[in-house]
């Protein structure tokens, strides 16, 4: 699920491949399933996450499904063997014998995402796994700087409300959840990557959290925003004993089995 008009960049999200395919490696081996006659990466992006469940599951049909048309074909590129499709999560619905739900990182920016979770594990059937990974960083400082900086600029009305809301509790998806689940388990991790700078963790925002802000900006905005938000990041994050800078990256994981 993409929330602008203006086309996801591929490139630019696997610029950080190793650092993004983490998180769902790890969601996905607590997935107890077996086998599976057909699996759907939600939010497929360019094809890294969904390259997972093919591996998993050599013999089961893998979809994927995004809102952007510029990531499905980079999917498609990527893995000829599977099939996948520009599709909204929040209005797409699981065909028949779909045994795994896997979405990473894309629920966060689905509107009344619980509500759309309660509908997927609904229509999986008896055994399916819905399998979810979602950025729980709103009140990190790179995130509160991305909202200081759209506050304190010249185009403060126009960014008006491009902060993403925080998630709801745990306690919250585990009450919605359970009523229709035999097993949910819900946790969190906390990743500490090393990158190169503070301009690498703006290019690491740029294909994803910075997109509500930068959007509605023209060329020279865009510029003099980002230039104000690298400064206030190079204060934020030090540099540590080998020069790099660590992200703190709190990433919330949700395992429901129907």
């Amino acid at each position: 699920m993409r929330t602008t008009s203006e086309d996801w960049s591929p490139k630019l999200y696997l610029t950080f491949e190793d650092e993004r395919t983490r998180p769902p490696r790890d969601l996905l081996a607590q997935v107890p399933l077996a086998q599976a006659r057909r699996v759907v990466d939600v939010g497929c992006g360019p094809g890294n996450s969904t390259e997972l469940l093919a591996r998993r599951w050599p013999d089961a049909e893998v979809i994927g499904i995004d809102s952007s048309p510029s990531m499905v074909t980079q999917a498609t590129e990527r893995l000829p063997a599977a099939r996948f499709e520009v599709a909204d999560v929040a209005k797409w619905a699981p065909p028949a014998g779909t045994d795994l739900i896997f979405g990473n990182a894309v629920f966060q920016w689905v509107p009344d995402h619980p509500a759309v979770l309660v509908r997927l594990l609904k229509a999986l059937p008896e055994g399916g796994v819905l399998a979810v990974q979602m950025p729980d960083n709103v009140e990190e400082p790179s995130h509160r700087l991305m909202a200081e900086t759209a506050a304190s600029g010249p185009w403060a009305a126009k960014l008006a409300g491009a902060a993403r809301d925080v998630l709801p509790s745990v306690g919250a998806y585990y009450d919605l959840l359970r009523p229709h689940a035999r097993h949910v388990d819900i946790w969190h991790s906390d990743y500490n990557h090393p990158l190169a700078g503070a301009p690498a963790i703006v290019d690491w925002f740029r294909s994803t959290a910075l997109r509500p802000y930068l959007a509605p900006l023209d060329e020279a905005e865009r510029a003099a925003f980002i230039t104000d938000y690298t400064a206030r990041i190079a204060q934020a994050y030090p540099a540590r004993v080998d020069g790099k800078v660590l992200l703190r990256f709190p990433r919330l994981f949700i395992l429901a089995v129907r």
